[in-house]
């Protein structure tokens, strides 16, 4: 609507990335701080709120009366924003929008099913949830593809030039991308604000890693790809902004959980993210707080299957810093610094591809 206005009364200024990104953060910053008040009421009158896994740590008991399913007001409230500033013509724009879309109607599903019965464990079952997370993720992958003919090039850090065309593999690869960094963020959605502000964070550095992309002079200055796909900047923007908000009623003690409903949407979004700006491999630096969540249960089960031996706790590894009696808070403090730290690192890479 803004880029319209722009284009019919020569509004210039509107015409910026920029400027549309700032708008449309305060803009879903607002629409989140104004209804999820209004939510976390209805979601306590109607006992919409969040089952305690039985093999949590006994001080989550305490938990169990807290909301959930916040994650479909700011990612509501994303969705109206973005609708209101990008410029519909934009492809990648349109993807965004589809895969934020798809993952939150799948968290909605778990959620609403787990509310329903009462229990955490109740919600999709885990063949059904993961192949619903493969048809989406490939959707997408399809679009970006054949509806925004997206270049397939694999690129690493610090390398200026591609390696080389994955020709239909890339399809393998950004499901992959999509579905691991989903589940990544779900996992680490354990403590209040915890998967919050890195996401935040994250989707900071990527809105400035998108941005050098899409424009023409800054990614030629830096040696980076250009494709335009600076629009998805202006959404980012607006997720970052819904999720100020939400963290306001997020960090501890939590008012409300964003539930699955909203961290595997900001997981599949982030990994879209990634593939348009072709940083696949850096993800794993700028997510890195979602990286080591994922690492410690994968090495916790398996570890089980082969030696009949935990190597944490209790995984993820926020639940094993848990049973150390470190405090909730000192836990999600120091995995937001390492978080900070590593996108720093993230951005400081770009200028030495």
């Amino acid at each position: 609507m803004l880029y319209m206005l722009h284009k019919f009364f020569h509004i210039n200024i509107l015409g910026y990335i920029t400027i549309r990104a700032g708008i449309s953060f305060f803009l879903a910053l607002f629409i989140t701080l104004y209804l999820l008040p209004k939510f976390i009421r209805w979601a306590q009158k109607t006992s919409s709120v969040q089952p305690i896994n039985n093999w949590a740590p006994e001080r989550h008991k305490e938990k169990a009366s807290t909301p959930t399913m916040g994650g479909i007001v700011f990612i509501g409230a994303t969705l109206i924003a973005s609708l209101f500033t990008i410029k519909f013509s934009n492809p990648y724009a349109i993807g965004a929008l589809l895969t934020l879309f798809l993952f939150s109607l799948i968290g909605f599903q778990d959620d609403f099913a787990k509310i329903k019965k009462s229990e955490n464990l109740a919600g999709l079952k885990a063949r059904t949830k993961l192949l619903l997370q493969i048809l989406s993720a490939l959707l997408v992958s399809l679009y970006l593809c054949f509806m925004a003919d997206f270049n397939t090039d694999l690129y690493v850090p610090f390398i200026k030039s591609p390696l080389f065309d994955m020709g239909s593999w890339a399809l393998v690869l950004w499901v992959l991308v999509i579905i691991a960094t989903s589940n990544a963020v779900n996992l680490t959605d354990g403590l209040d604000g915890l998967a919050t502000v890195p996401s935040i964070v994250a989707l900071g550095t990527f809105s400035i890693i998108i941005y050098i992309t899409g424009n023409a002079i800054l990614s030629t200055y830096l040696l980076m790809p250009h494709f335009d796909v600076g629009e998805v900047a202006i959404i980012a923007s607006a997720l970052m902004g819904a999720l100020v908000g939400f963290l306001w009623h997020n960090c501890h003690p939590a008012a409300v959980f964003m539930g699955d409903s909203g961290s595997l949407s900001i997981g599949a979004f982030l990994g879209y993210l990634a593939i348009i700006s072709k940083s696949e491999i850096l993800l794993l630096l700028i997510g890195s707080i979602f990286v080591i969540e994922t690492l410690s249960v994968i090495l916790q089960v398996g570890s089980y299957k082969i030696r009949k031996k935990r190597i944490f706790l209790m995984a993820p590894i926020h639940h094993h810093f848990e049973m150390k009696n470190w405090s909730e808070n000192k836990i999600i403090v120091r995995f937001w610094i390492i978080a900070m730290l590593s996108n720093l690192l993230a951005l400081i890479s770009l200028k030495i591809r």
